[in-house]
């Protein structure tokens, strides 16, 4: 029989880190960095003969000028959902909590796959959840995005290596020996990360958050071993003697063009050798330049990572607009994998994605990024409400979106004028 559990915050996250379908957003200190922006949260657990078969995060927010909240379960309820029991008691157990705190629905967006878990979708409604439908994986419809994309690191460096598009392949081989490291860093430069992240969304169109939610994030989660910050930084004496050892190279090849009998084929070789001989002779002087500017180095990206058990995460990332050719986000993801595998981690996730959207798609450019890493789509299950307030529900599932939706047409017509 399936009974309730008393559990501490502990073996909570104990037995999500080691469940399958286990993720960081149900760690009880991922429910810590989101008290900032005023949700809070309470917990449940249920088991037979006091063993933890499935448990949850219940995160709450209240509804602006109400006394009701949303009940949101986060990449929950953690469980196996073919044990139907269990899933009924979580759902018993949420159905009390989300009443005491006023909820107008229960959401959840398991992290299971959608592929053989149709009878888990239809058990679902069977319960009394509303499905939202297997949604695009960047729809605004729905809170989490339902498809990642997800690279298998378990494997060795070599064919982790292998497993990137080979265009990756090279940009990672030549990022490695560019002058740059990758180093873990510590709070105190939160705020050049931040920087560097403003940098980004000027650049790349999008809206940034304010250093308050990154330090949130930090000191909840790196505490307990779930989050660092990672910075790459150009280093003038490293990447000067990467850029000898290309100039030594190319005269190699040059000497070895010039013994080419083809007169054709040794003209087109020596031209295209000699422009990379200047290319390269420019970066050089650059370099010396930079050397006397900033003997310590220049930061050019950053990253927050992220894991819980065998699952890692990059949640975000942030890039200088100079010196992009010596690849610093390509050192830091093969680094970042690296350390994810060292720390017991079997996958990294490089989060939502559209999958194969139109090359017009304003996700295009998501989806190319994160293809070329070895990874696969993690196609989930969806976003699921059981409704307990139907005409709150209403008003702010529906119809508030629509007037939200309508405004904003509204004005991009008037834009138009």
């Amino acid at each position: 029989m399936v009974e309730l559990l008393n559990i501490t915050d502990e073996m909570h996250d104990e037995f999500v880190m080691s469940h399958p379908s286990g993720d960081l957003l149900q760690l009880t200190s991922w429910a810590g960095s989101k008290e900032l922006t005023g949700w809070y949260s309470r917990r449940i657990a249920v088991g037979r003969n006091g063993k933890v078969e499935g448990a949850a995060l219940l995160l709450f927010k209240k509804v602006p000028k109400t006394f009701f909240t949303m009940c949101y379960a986060s990449r929950g309820f953690v469980c196996d959902y073919k044990d139907k029991e269990v899933v009924r008691a979580l759902l018993e157990a949420a159905k009390k909590i989300a009443a005491d705190e006023k909820s107008y629905t229960i959401k959840i967006d398991p992290d299971i796959p959608a592929e053989g878990n149709e009878d888990t979708i239809e058990y679902l409604k069977s319960l009394g959840f509303k499905h939202h439908g297997l949604t695009d994986g960047m729809s605004k419809d729905v809170i989490q995005p339902r498809t990642t994309m997800v690279t298998d690191i378990s494997v060795d460096d070599k064919l982790l290596l292998q497993s990137f598009e080979r265009n990756n392949r090279t940009k990672v081989r030549n990022s490695l020996r560019a002058g740059t490291t990758v180093y873990k860093a510590a709070r105190e430069e939160l705020p050049d990360f931040v920087k560097l992240m403003k940098e980004t969304g000027e650049r790349d169109g999008f809206l940034t958050r304010d250093i308050t939610y990154f330090e949130s994030l930090y000191d909840n989660l790196n505490p307990e071993g779930h989050m660092e910050l990672f910075m790459v930084k150009l280093m003038p004496e490293e990447a000067l003697q990467a850029l000898e050892n290309d100039i030594a190279k190319v005269e190699k090849d040059i000497r070895k063009a010039e013994k080419i009998k083809d007169e054709q084929k040794k003209q087109n070789q020596l031209e295209n050798l000699n422009k990379r001989m200047a290319k390269v002779q420019a970066q050089f002087e650059g370099m010396n330049e930079i050397q006397r500017t900033h003997p310590d180095g220049v930061l050019l990206s950053g990253a927050l990572y992220a894991q819980a058990g065998h699952k890692s995460y990059y949640l975000y990332g942030a890039s200088s607009n100079d010196f992009r050719e010596f690849l610093p986000n390509h050192h830091m993801q093969w680094h970042m994998m690296q350390y994810a595998r060292e720390h017991g981690a079997v996958t990294y996730d490089f989060g939502g994605v559209s999958v194969e959207p139109d090359r017009e798609d304003e996700h295009f450019g998501l989806w190319q990024f994160k293809k070329v890493w070895g990874t696969e789509v993690s196609d989930k299950i969806g976003e699921f409400d059981y409704v307990t307030n139907r005409p709150l529900y209403t008003m702010a599932e529906v119809m508030f979106p629509l007037f939200q939706k309508s405004k904003m047409q509204l004005n991009r017509i008037l834009k138009r004028r």
